[in-house]
């Protein structure tokens, strides 16, 4: 064996020319490299995983719904003002029978003026409506009363049908129906009107 040849080589590799052998192995530096790459990435994709499953059992579809709602959700409107009705006091009620029973007219009107209508003309009903009317009753008034009186007085008599005429004058009738019974009780006739005269709500996002 040369004096050349490094010890540990048991003759394997002989010196022929003026350099040593590498005896260390090569450097893995890039190798190292990529593989700290890989986990980064695949820690950043786990991550974002997690963070999405997160999302979807949190409701977070939810909160992103409701803000894209509010977005296109218009200009809130300010809520109607309450409903100005006249008072039962003001309103001058014409009572008609319709009916074959005698005397109905009579209680009807007498009943009204109980509750704080005016009571006008109590008697039979006019030919056009003389036994004619099928249902409970009808109320008949000027097309001005549509959204006023005769909506007062048709929450003292469910069923009733609001009809206009060419009438000048304020007051309204009511000509009783064959399926008349009795007015609304003084509590739910309270409570119709009070529901009229409720400010509509305003649009909710």
């Amino acid at each position: 064996m040369s004096m050349l040849t490094p010890p540990g080589m048991g003759g394997k590799y002989r010196i022929t020319g003026d350099k040593y052998p590498r005896m260390r192995r090569p450097r893995r530096r890039g190798k190292l490299i990529l593989a700290a790459l890989a986990s980064v990435v695949a820690l950043g994709l786990a991550g974002w995983g997690t963070l999405q499953l997160i999302d979807v059992f949190t409701g977070g579809s939810k909160k992103a719904d409701a803000a894209g709602h509010k977005k296109d959700c218009p200009t809130a409107v300010a809520s109607a003002p309450a409903k100005v009705l006249p008072e039962p006091a003001k309103i001058t009620v014409n009572v008609y029978n319709a009916t074959p029973r005698g005397g109905l007219a009579k209680q009807a009107a007498d009943e009204l003026k109980k509750r704080g209508f005016t009571i006008g003309k109590v008697g039979n009903a006019p030919e056009t409506y003389d036994k004619k009317v099928a249902g409970p009753g009808v109320l008949l008034g000027a097309p001005s009363a549509t959204n006023g009186s005769l909506q007062v007085l048709g929450t003292q008599l469910e069923g009733a049908v609001p009809k206009t005429d060419t009438r000048k004058t304020a007051d309204i009738d009511l000509i009783l129906g064959t399926k008349f019974t009795a007015f609304n009780s003084p509590r739910s006739a309270a409570a119709a009107l009070t529901a009229l005269t409720k400010p509509s709500p305003a649009p909710s996002c």
